[in-house]
């Protein structure tokens, strides 16, 4: 997304080529297939560890941290190095986020007209919310500290980042539609009635 934003904004003539069919499905390729092999590496090495302090968790999906804990052995090193080979990788793409971001924004802000600048702000500020929303509430939940870790702050701060940037996304991305901004004000006026 941020890419596409980027050569939107940044290279308006090339975007036909840059970002076409083909650079679509590779880009859609890469995700699914980066998505999987940790998937794979995650569930191999988790099956792979001995448990010896039962195996009840208190979430609503398995987060490899919680399953760390229920280890008894020394075998559990392998899947803390798939966790940090997991967080270089989404350090990676967080830095291409960020840098196309700092492009875009570079781009946008030597616009010559305030209705350009608005209207490509507009089209990036619902990305940038969704991510800011997903990378602040995993790292919350992945870099507390022990002493604020609790059963049910776990629990919520897991759902709010499983589900809510997902659920939204479409929403924000869809601000920009006259009519669903229309009937959104329309709901809110008969709510408050």
């Amino acid at each position: 997304m941020a890419y596409d934003r980027y050569v939107a904004i940044c290279r308006p003539l090339h975007y036909g080529t840059l970002v076409g069919t083909r650079a679509c499905v590779r880009m859609a390729a890469a995700a699914w297939a980066s998505g999987f092999l940790h998937a794979l590496l995650h569930t191999a090495n988790t099956f792979s560890i001995p448990l010896c302090q039962g195996n009840v968790l208190d979430q609503f999906f398995c987060e490899i941290p919680h399953v760390l804990k229920l280890s008894c052995s020394q075998s559990y090193l392998r899947e803390v190095w798939a966790l940090v080979f997991s967080v270089c990788s989404g350090f990676g793409c967080f830095v291409f986020i960020v840098l196309s971001y700092v492009q875009i924004f570079t781009a946008v802000l030597r616009l010559p007209s305030e209705q350009g600048r608005h209207k490509a702000f507009s089209m990036c500020l619902p990305h940038l919310a969704v991510v800011s929303l997903f990378v602040s509430t995993i790292m919350f939940a992945y870099l507390k500290p022990p002493s604020m870790s609790s059963p049910a702050l776990d629990l919520v701060v897991a759902v709010v980042y499983s589900v809510v940037p997902p659920a939204v996304n479409p929403l924000l991305c869809s601000m920009r539609n006259k009519e669903l901004k229309d009937a959104l004000e329309k709901l809110l006026q008969s709510v408050q009635c």
